[in-house]
């Protein structure tokens, strides 16, 4: 796709860089077929192939409108439209870039700006953690929608005390410690058993995700630069991995090295990051031999938990191009794990705030992924995003939980059937 950049983005580092992912895009439009907001309206602008010609558009000279905003806030930055590209147009750095110009044009009604600041300052904040609480303690009283973003209050469970010689960084999140303690301890006690040693630092906070997608990008730079620096006396002591159990942190963390680039610096600090970046399930090839050999798993998890639905995030198949190793892991230690016959590419309409900021279309997708999931008959839907969980657990009866806190539990019930 041919552009002639505005002199304003000529030489700027988002106008070269959005004019290399444009110049890759052949405007054939598989794109639109997987993109589940093109799927519910059935609008051009509101696919991909669409929202990549509005920003094509405003770099090119054109005056964005409030219209051109709300097209690329619809979009959930599933990023499902990249793994259809034959092109591989880099499309979720693309919208992030049209978002921040847009953004800098075209100013934001009263309200909405409030409500953005407000997510945006108050998630990854010190103070989410005990206004979470208040919430879990008055919950029966809140209105239903409220409710349904404040689990129930969640038992933690013991940290191993044990040491390996193994040790993996792990990033504990911004809002899962307060909302659902259990993954992260869960995480720490599975990694245990396989011999790895889980270590905090003790100055970590958000990945930067939620201020850099509501484009407080200069916010989540910052947040970035801050981990680097936390993790860093471990990573040159020698830690073997960055370990995230949520996806959508984990996508963040690999891309510290992009987004950190024109840092002097801290560029090459943020690449060895994402070199060292993994997702949790990138870790179970090493620990299904172990698991096994230890615990004796397999027929106990089949009986003590059921069936398995897995829901897999959008950052996990999508972002990281993680796809079918929960899946065959989790059956390789003997659970029955399947996923949805339809649709499974589709996001579930959690996408970090965009459940909150664009509630309708959250909803509807929410509901679709559900019927889908449903029809699998599982005793337990699972996944490995903190938002996807608690977005899909708004909508139905059915548990929803981290894969890891199911393994968690069948390697406890497997502990406590062992005789001493």
């Amino acid at each position: 796709m041919q552009t002639q950049l505005a002199p304003e983005f000529q030489q700027s580092p988002d106008g070269l860089a959005a004019e290399a992912i444009l110049r890759k895009c052949v405007h054939c439009g598989f794109c639109t077929a997987t993109c589940p907001t093109y799927q519910l309206l059935g609008d051009e602008l509101d696919g991909p192939r669409g929202r990549i010609y509005l920003i094509k558009q405003v770099l090119e000279g054109a005056e964005p409108t409030r219209k051109t905003q709300q097209h690329l806030d619809r979009c959930l930055t599933c990023r499902n439209c990249e793994t259809t590209c034959p092109s591989g147009v880099d499309y979720g750095h693309l919208i992030d870039i049209g978002r921040k110009v847009v953004d800098a044009k075209v100013e934001r009604p009263p309200q909405e700006r409030a409500l953005r600041w407000m997510l945006k300052e108050g998630l990854p904040s010190p103070l989410f953690a005990p206004a979470m609480k208040l919430g879990q303690m008055v919950r029966g009283a809140l209105p239903a929608k409220l409710q349904a973003k404040v689990p129930p209050r969640q038992d933690a469970g013991a940290w191993p005390t044990r040491q390996h010689a193994r040790k993996v960084l792990m990033l504990e999140g911004c809002v899962q410690p307060a909302m659902m303690p259990n993954i992260n301890s869960a995480t720490a006690r599975v990694l245990d058993a396989a011999g790895i040693s889980v270590v905090l630092a003790p100055k970590q906070g958000c990945c930067g995700a939620v201020k850099f997608h509501l484009n407080d990008q200069v916010g989540g730079l910052d947040q970035m630069r801050a981990n680097v620096d936390a993790w860093w006396p471990w990573i040159e002591s020698g830690v073997e991995a960055i370990v995230m159990n949520a996806s959508g942190c984990g996508v963040t963390v690999k891309e510290y090295g992009h987004l950190l680039r024109n840092d002097p610096a801290y560029a090459a600090k943020a690449e060895r990051v994402s070199a060292l970046a993994r997702d949790l399930s990138e870790l179970l090839p090493d620990m299904v031999a172990p698991l096994q050999a230890k615990l004796k798993l397999g027929g106990a998890a089949r009986v003590a938990l059921g069936k398995l639905a897995f829901h897999p995030p959008c950052t996990l198949q999508h972002g990281m191009k993680l796809r079918g190793g929960v899946e065959q892991h989790l059956n390789a230690l003997g659970f029955e794990v399947t996923v949805a016959r339809n649709e499974s590419h589709l996001c579930c309409g959690s996408a970090g705030t965009y459940s909150v900021l664009n509630p309708g279309l959250s909803t509807q997708l929410r509901d679709r992924k559900l019927g889908h999931l449903n029809a699998l008959q599982a005793d337990t839907i699972v996944s490995a995003n903190i938002g996807c969980i608690t977005h899909l657990q708004s909508g139905t009866d059915a548990p929803v939980r981290h894969w890891v806190e199911v393994l968690d539990e069948a390697l406890s019930r497997v502990l406590e059937s062992t005789p001493a």
